[in-house]
C-alpha cells in the first residue's frame, strides 16, 4: 500500500486524473491534470488576487481559456472598468452578475432574522455574501463547459472554504484551483510586484495595501498596521473608512430613524416603503453619517488561527439592533432564550460556509416560525456611534401594561407571588433543611 500511495503522490505532481483504490478500503480522488484544463471560471474582483491570477493561470495552465465573473453583491464603483481590465489582462470575457437583490433578501435578512453574530460581534458580511457567488460560479462553470473553477482566496483565510463548499453543493465533480496553495507568491508585497513585472494595473499601492471586502452589507479592513492587536485603528485618517465617519467626527445633533419590519423583515423607513437593496443603503447612509457600526476585533479564523480586523457595517448594525429590540416585546422567553442560543449555532454555521447543509435549512425553518409575530415599528436615536432606544410598538406585542405597572391595578394578585415563591424556591428550602439536620448529628 505505501508504494501505491507513493505512486498517487508522483501522480498527483504530474498531474493525474484518476481515483485510486487502497487496500484500506480509502479512496483519494486525484487532481485534474494541468493539460485537461482548457476553459476556467474565474471569480473576478479585479483586486490585487484576481489582476494578476488571469495571467497567472494562463502562463501555468497550458494558456487556457479564462472567463472571468464579477458578482455585483453592492461594490459600486469597483466594478467600473473592470471588462476592460479583464480582457486586457487575458480573459476571454467578463460576465457581470446584478445579485444585489437575491443577496440582501435570501442571505442578509435571513440571517439577521436569526440575530446570528459570529463571536458577538461579527456580523458576517464577508461570510454570507461567498455562498452565493460560489453558487453562481457553479452555475456558469456548467453552462460554459468549463473544466475548473479558481478562486482569489489565500491558504490562510476562510474564503477558501466558503467558495468551495458551495461549489461541491452545486457542481460536486467540478475542479477547483486555488493559486495561493501552488504558487510561490508568498506576499501582497510579491503579489504587486508580479503585477508591476506584467504591467497589469492595480487601483492600490504598497503604503495602502490594506486586504478589504466590500459590498452592499459592510466593508472589511486587513493587514498592514492593523496586524498587530496594539495598534489603533487610524479611523479620523483621511480615506481609511468609506462608508462612514468615526464618531467623533459625526454630527452634535442626533438623527431618528423609525423601522418598520413585516415577520421580521424591514420593509419600511419612516413611513416609506422600500426595496430590500435601498433599505440597506438608506441604513447605511444614516449609519455611516453617524459614525455607527464600526466594530475593530480579533476573530478566530476556522483554519484555526487568530486574525484582526475592522469592520465598518453601518446599516446592518441598525438593522440588527432594531430586530432585538422588536423581538423583546414579540417573542415569550422560552422562544427568546432558545432562539439566542441557536444564533450562535447559525453564525457558526455561516462564517463556516455550510449555507447549504440541512442544518442550515432547518436553523432557519425554526426562525421562520418565530418571526410570525415579529411585526411593528422600532424607533431609534443615533448619535455619535451610539444606537438609543426611542421606542417600539407591535400589534403582536406581549407587554401588557396593565399588567406590568406600578400603579394600582385589578389585573394581577401579589399575594400570588408567595405560593410561586415557596414552589420555585423548593429545591432550595429542602437541601437547606437536610443540611442542617445533617449538620447537627
Amino acid at each position: 500500500m505505501y508504494n501505491k500511495k507513493q505512486e498517487h503522490l508522483q501522480r498527483i505532481k504530474k498531474g493525474g486524473t484518476d481515483a485510486i483504490n487502497y487496500a484500506d478500503g480509502g479512496v483519494c480522488i486525484m487532481a485534474k491534470a494541468k493539460k485537461d484544463i482548457k476553459k476556467v471560471v474565474l471569480a473576478y474582483s479585479g483586486g490585487l488576487d484576481t489582476s494578476i491570477i488571469i495571467p497567472w493561470l494562463k502562463e501555468n495552465y497550458n494558456n487556457c481559456e479564462v472567463i472571468a465573473v464579477s458578482a455585483d453583491v453592492g461594490q459600486g464603483t469597483e466594478l467600473d472598468g473592470l471588462e476592460e481590465k479583464a480582457v486586457k489582462t487575458g480573459a476571454s470575457k467578463l460576465i457581470v452578475l446584478d445579485l444585489k437583490k437575491t443577496f440582501v433578501e435570501d442571505y442578509i435578512f435571513p440571517t439577521v432574522q436569526a440575530g446570528a453574530v459570529y463571536e458577538n460581534r461579527y456580523l458576517l458580511g464577508t461570510s454570507f455574501a461567498r455562498p452565493i457567488i460560489g453558487k453562481e460560479l457553479a452555475r456558469i462553470a456548467l453552462e460554459e463547459g468549463a473544466d475548473a473553477i479558481c478562486h482569489g482566496a489565500t491558504g490562510k483565510g476562510n474564503d477558501q472554504v466558503r467558495f468551495e463548499l458551495a461549489i461541491k453543493a452545486y457542481a460536486p465533480d467540478m475542479a477547483i484551483i486555488a493559486p495561493w496553495r501552488e504558487w510561490t507568491i508568498k506576499s501582497r508585497d510579491e503579489e504587486i510586484d508580479y503585477a508591476e513585472a506584467h504591467n497589469i494595473p492595480l487601483k492600490i499601492n504598497r503604503e495602502t495595501n490594506y486586504s478589504k471586502d466590500k459590498n452592499l452589507w459592510h466593508l472589511s479592513h486587513e493587514g498592514l498596521d492593523l496586524e498587530d492587536p496594539a495598534n489603533e485603528p487610524q479611523y479620523e485618517k483621511e480615506g481609511f473608512l468609506e462608508l462612514g465617519v468615526s464618531p467623533i467626527q459625526a454630527p452634535d445633533k442626533p438623527t431618528y430613524v423609525t423601522i418598520h419590519f413585516e415577520k421580521g423583515i424591514p420593509t419600511a423607513i419612516d413611513g416609506k416603503e422600500m426595496g430590500a437593496v435601498e433599505l440597506v443603503e438608506k441604513l447605511n447612509e444614516l449609519g455611516g453619517a453617524n459614525g455607527i457600526g464600526l466594530a475593530d476585533l480579533v476573530e478566530n479564523r476556522l483554519v484555526g488561527m487568530k486574525s484582526r480586523g475592522v469592520y465598518e457595517t453601518p446599516g446592518g448594525t441598525i438593522l440588527y439592533h432594531a430586530h432585538d429590540v422588536l423581538e423583546t416585546i414579540t417573542l415569550d422567553k422560552e422562544t427568546a432564550r432558545t432562539k439566542q442560543y441557536l444564533s450562535i449555532k447559525f453564525a457558526d454555521i455561516v462564517y463556516n460556509g455550510q449555507w447549504y447543509t440541512p442544518l442550515r435549512e432547518a436553523l432557519t425553518a425554526f426562525v421562520n416560525e418565530t418571526q410570525k409575530t415579529v411585526t411593528g415599528d422600532v424607533k431609534l436615536k443615533l448619535y455619535k456611534g451610539n444606537i438609543i432606544n426611542a421606542g417600539v410598538t407591535s400589534p403582536y406585542t406581549l407587554y401588557d401594561e396593565e399588567v406590568a405597572t406600578f400603579d394600582a391595578e385589578d389585573v394581577y394578585n401579589q399575594k400570588d407571588a408567595e405560593g410561586f415563591i415557596n414552589l420555585f424556591g423548593l429545591p432550595i428550602h429542602v437541601k437547606a433543611v437536610l443540611d442542617q439536620k445533617r449538620n447537627n448529628k
